[in-house]
């Protein structure tokens, strides 16, 4: 005789509580004691005991489902770089949007909802049409850097809650989550003043009317400015926060011969990485030559040679802070606060011009001999 499979009842009984507490610690509501909550989730675990989601979505009203949108790759022959075999090299700002949706997937999982994942592009004229067919199907959407237009943003949130990450803020239909670009921009440019003396500037964008990019191009501006410093419109140079696009942008300066400045800040790792190589075919040497910086510090920057001085920001604390933000939506229609932005840390490695600390390259030593030895 097969036994049948263990109810909610046999949840509440093993672990001492009510049915309508099983029920609660399933929703993930506030109600619940974390204390209480454990004995629920250790009896469903003795029991493997397995949610009914149709059911519980019928009960609470909810799909129990977050939708999490990012931007299309899209390919334009004319602004990536071709390798030796003629093909076009493709990417997107993978690695950080990478982190961005493991953080928003984890913390989405810890409050019983699971993640939609989806591609968007504001210049796409389906891209409105394909979110609204998702409005059915999610509680709540997060909206990464691009994938609608402002106008779009406050029509698709009067039918469902929107957080928007990297957005320009401001926007009452959304909670936006974002990094404090201007203090990073700030930090960056005073220690290449201060510290190495650097007067004459370059910025390399990334995408064009990306939110995070205009805010750090106008930081990097006003506060070069502020340090007493120039930054030419030759050297504000138009990239898409890839590796190929910055590696163009370089290529095409090189080709002028009004000599270069100083340093380049680039508005992400992904841009420098690019810059970098650019200026290398060019006979140009990182740091001895000129300095380059980028932003997010994506783990290979570490490792890359040089190792890259950077803002560190968390992706993936960004993707946990939107998932709290959209089910604060979620619980509290009423939710007062509208920006939310994150600190950021200016980490110095060598392609500022700065040796790297000592205790550092130790440390890494040794974690090398100890693999090594086992």
């Amino acid at each position: 005789m097969v036994d049948s499979p263990p109810t909610i009842y046999d949840v509440a009984a093993r672990a001492g509580v009510s049915t309508a507490t099983v029920s609660r610690a399933l929703n993930s509501l506030s109600s619940v004691r974390s204390s209480t909550r454990e004995k629920v989730m250790a009896a469903m675990e003795e029991l493997e005991f397995v949610p009914n989601v149709v059911a519980r979505g019928l009960s609470s009203g909810k799909h129990w489902i977050i939708g999490l949108v990012f931007m299309r790759a899209v390919v334009d022959p004319g602004n990536h770089a071709i390798d030796d075999f003629g093909l076009i090299v493709e990417e997107a700002s993978l690695l950080y949007t990478d982190t961005v949706i493991r953080g928003a997937e984890v913390r989405a999982a810890e409050q019983g909802y699971s993640l939609l994942l989806s591609s968007g592009d504001e210049r796409h004229p389906s891209g409105m049409t394909s979110l609204l067919n998702l409005t059915g199907t999610v509680d709540g959407l997060i909206l990464l850097d691009r994938v609608l237009k402002d106008d779009d943003v406050a029509y698709l949130a009067r039918r469902i809650p929107v957080v928007l990450l990297a957005g320009r803020g401001g926007l009452d239909s959304a909670i936006t989550v974002r990094v404090d670009n201007e203090q990073a921009m700030r930090s960056l440019v005073e220690h290449l003043s201060k510290v190495h003396g650097v007067n004459r500037f370059g910025f390399v964008t990334g995408a064009n009317e990306s939110p995070d990019s205009v805010a750090r191009a106008d930081a990097v501006r006003r506060f070069v400015a502020e340090f007493g410093g120039t930054l030419d419109e030759v050297d504000y140079l138009q990239a898409d926060w890839t590796s190929s696009g910055g590696e163009l942008a370089m290529l095409a300066r090189l080709k002028n011969p009004t000599p270069l400045p100083e340093a380049f800040i680039c508005a992400n790792d992904q841009t420098a990485v690019g810059v970098i190589f650019a200026l290398r075919a060019g006979g140009l040497r990182v740091p001895e030559d000129i300095a380059v910086t980028g932003f997010d510090d994506i783990s290979l920057t570490r490792y890359f040679n040089p190792a890259l001085t950077t803002i560190r920001q968390s992706g993936s604390i960004l993707g946990e802070v939107a998932i709290d933000a959209l089910i604060s939506m979620l619980d509290d229609s009423k939710v007062v606060q509208r920006t939310i932005v994150l600190p950021t840390e200016l980490i110095v490695r060598e392609s500022c011009g700065c040796v790297e600390d000592p205790e550092t390259v130790a440390m890494a030593a040794g974690a090398v001999d100890e693999r090594r030895v086992g």
